[in-house]
């Protein structure tokens, strides 16, 4: 299959291409290029501000994309009641975003712990169910079993931690559905492990999307001369909950409804997934071993009673294992895409711009039933949680999105 023309490519495709191509909703137009016989269209999609989504994705998650990425294309690319699927769904942005624009929610991940930060999402309780709920935990109940924790949180907070964490774990198990109360709690409670502000239960350390080892918070520690103090859980936790609910109106209208899927396993294999179920998928995979996902959610993972080690989570530092993974991935997507959906694969520039991933998920689409469109990059400037890094725009990391678009045609 060779590259097409821009030309011929909107002389033959549908209107997506050129509703991209046409875009200014930003007050800018976009611009045409190619590279390696890759045609780009660029543009700022979609704003990069923060804060300006729904409050239920303002949960913390390394390398997460923003809801108005899967916003953008499911708006575009299906009508409700359609199938949108993210086979590495993270934080779960994709199944969530499609739940509220009321489309069926799919969502898959190697880590179980995704489905813990999902699921209570679109089945989110109310303020008053969650502290009447905190009000049944032994809150004296829990014994320090890890004193080196104790790195990041008081005697009395870490006691805490360890109540609510057996009472979770007795009444909410991982491997199966659980209580929708229960489930929010521990969702809220995994967010707040750790974070840079009084609003965690810790002290000061990165933001909450990477949980830095003990040794390295005794350093943190020792360079800001400072001590863990004492927080209340109960209250940090409704504090949260307040704040994802905010936009309580739209959450009782829109999430939940129609069914959502939820499973944990490789991409390249969903059995659970009918063939030609889904019209849209949005994902974004591991970026070669750019993030360190088992590492950094090792805090989180042990809360939740998951063994890190045992994630076999996609890890590669060579380009070409990527793309093999990518193809497996994308052989598995044409299964179940329909004819006429599309794909929306993500990556970003890794390497300080010297690996161009959309080269290698292109290349991965040769031969398979895809049409490949073109690759969109979205124009942006960093966050504040990116400058919290000392990342300055445009020269450090991932400045873009860059999102291979395919359309799966017949066999």
């Amino acid at each position: 299959m060779q590259p097409l023309t821009l030309a011929t490519m909107i002389a033959h495709e549908d209107s997506f291409l050129e509703q991209i191509l046409k875009f200014d909703d930003q007050g800018q137009a976009s611009s045409q290029s190619s590279s390696e016989g890759i045609p780009y269209v660029t543009n700022a999609f979609w704003t990069a501000r923060q804060r300006q989504a729904h409050s239920l994705h303002e949960i913390s998650y390394r390398a997460c994309f923003k809801p108005q990425l899967p916003e953008f294309f499911i708006a575009r690319l299906t009508q409700p009641g359609d199938t949108v699927y993210d086979p590495f769904m993270g934080r779960g942005t994709t199944p969530l975003q499609a739940a509220l624009m009321g489309r069926c929610a799919v969502g898959n991940d190697i880590n179980p712990l995704s489905i813990l930060f999902t699921r209570p999402r679109l089945r989110p309780p109310t303020l008053e169910a969650v502290a009447q709920r905190l009000q049944q935990v032994d809150w004296q109940c829990g014994e320090i079993e890890n004193e080196e924790l104790l790195v990041f949180y008081s005697p009395q907070t870490l006691r805490h931690i360890y109540a609510l964490r057996q009472w979770l774990l007795a009444r909410a198990p991982i491997d199966r559905v659980v209580d929708p109360v229960d489930d929010w709690i521990r969702m809220v409670a995994i967010n707040r492990l750790t974070g840079h502000s009084s609003g965690f239960f810790s002290v000061y350390t990165l933001p909450p999307n990477q949980a830095v080892s003990i040794a390295s918070q005794r350093k943190i520690n020792a360079k800001r001369n400072q001590t863990p103090v004492d927080r209340d859980i109960q209250k940090i936790i409704l504090k949260k909950t307040r704040s994802l609910l905010r936009d309580a109106a739209i959450v009782n209208a829109a999430v939940g409804q129609p069914y959502s899927c939820l499973t944990t396993g490789p991409a390249e294999r969903n059995a659970q997934l009918r063939a030609a179920s889904v019209q849209l998928v949005i994902t974004s995979p591991p970026f070669l071993d750019i993030v360190q996902y088992a590492d950094d959610n090792w805090l989180r993972n042990w809360f939740s009673g998951i063994d890190t080690q045992s994630l076999a989570i996609a890890h590669h530092r060579h380009a070409s294992d990527w793309q093999h993974m990518v193809a497996a991935t994308l052989q598995e997507l044409t299964r179940v895409v329909a004819v006429g959906g599309h794909i929306a694969f993500e990556v970003g520039e890794v390497r300080h711009g010297q690996v161009m991933l959309e080269q290698q998920v292109w290349a991965a689409a040769e031969g398979l039933p895809l049409e490949r469109i073109a690759v969109m990059i979205n124009q942006q400037t960093f966050s504040k949680t990116a400058n919290c890094w000392g990342v300055d725009n445009n020269t450090q990391g991932t400045n873009s999105n860059r999102i291979v678009i395919l359309r799966r045609i017949a066999d």
